[in-house]
C-alpha cells in the first residue's frame, strides 16, 4: 500500500472541498465498508478452517504435499501483490473476487492452528486479539496526533522481523522465538492504528468505483494486521493439544 494516500498513486476527487462535517460523514462511510469487509473476510477463513481441519481429505492434501502448500503461500503473496499493485485498474468485481480467494486460501494454510492448539486457547487468543485491534484501531481513527512519522519505523522493524524470523527456521532457538514473538505483538498492535489512520486520509481521497475498490484494500491492511497480532499472541496464549 502506498504510504502516502494523497500521491498521484491514488485517484483524487474533490473530498478536500468539503466542510468538515460532510468529510467526517465520508469517513464514515468509508470505514463502514472497511470493516463490514474485513469481518466478512475473516468470517471466511475461519469458516474454511475450521472446515480444512475437520477433512481428513484437505488436511493430507494441504500439508502432505509440501508443493501444495507452498503453492498455496505463493498463491496468497501474489493475491496481495497483484491486488495492491492493481486494485485501481481492476474493476469492483474482480477486487472483490480478488479479497475473498485470498481470504479462502489464508483459511487453508492457517486451519493448521486447529490441529496444533485447543479450541478453548484459540477461541480466547482471539478475542484477546480483537479487543487489542479494536482498541487501537479506535486510537488511530479519533487521535489528533499525526502518527505518519511512525511510518519508516514501522517498516523497519518489519523487515528486521521477518529476517529474524527466517534466521530463527534454522536456528530453532526458543528463546529467539519468543522475542520475535513479542516484537510481532507490539508492531502490528502500531501498524493497527498507523494503517487506520493512513486510510481516514484515502477515503478523502477516492469516490465512486474508487473508494468501493479502495475500502477493500484498506479491509484487506486491516484483516493482515489483525491475523498478524492474532498469530503472535496465540505463540504466547495458545495451549497445545
Amino acid at each position: 500500500m502506498n504510504d502516502n494516500p494523497f500521491s498521484p498513486g491514488f485517484p483524487q476527487s474533490g473530498s478536500f472541498g468539503l466542510s468538515d462535517e460532510e468529510q467526517s460523514r465520508q469517513q464514515a462511510d468509508f470505514f463502514a465498508k472497511v470493516y463490514g469487509w474485513m469481518a466478512a473476510g475473516l468470517a471466511l477463513t475461519g469458516g474454511v478452517a475450521l472446515f480444512a481441519a475437520g477433512s481428513a481429505t484437505v488436511q493430507q492434501l494441504v500439508f502432505g504435499n509440501k508443493l501444495v502448500f507452498f503453492g498455496l503461500i505463493i498463491a496468497e503473496l501474489a493475491l496481495v501483490g497483484f491486488l495492491s499493485a492493481r486494485v485501481f485498474q481492476w474493476s469492483r468485481s474482480q477486487v472483490q473476487a480478488a479479497f475473498i480467494a485470498y481470504a479462502a486460501l489464508n483459511g487453508l494454510t492457517l486451519s493448521v492452528i486447529f490441529l496444533v492448539y485447543t479450541m478453548d486457547s484459540i477461541a480466547s487468543t482471539f478475542f484477546t486479539s480483537a479487543l487489542m485491534f479494536g482498541t487501537m484501531s479506535a486510537y488511530g481513527y479519533f487521535t489528533k496526533s499525526d502518527l505518519s512519522g511512525w511510518g519508516k519505523l514501522l517498516s523497519m522493524a518489519l523487515i528486521g522481523l521477518v529476517i529474524a524470523m527466517v534466521v530463527n527456521i534454522f536456528l530453532g532457538s526458543t528463546t529467539l522465538s519468543l522475542i520475535t514473538s513479542g516484537i510481532g505483538v507490539l508492531l502490528f498492535t502500531a501498524l493497527t492504528a498507523y494503517d487506520t489512520q493512513k486510510l481516514k486520509g484515502l477515503a478523502l481521497a477516492v469516490e465512486g468505483e474508487a473508494s468501493d475498490n479502495a475500502s477493500i484494500l484498506g479491509a484487506l491492511t486491516l484483516y493482515l494486521d489483525f491475523i498478524n497480532l492474532f498469530l503472535f499472541l496465540l505463540r504466547f496464549f495458545g495451549r497445545r493439544r
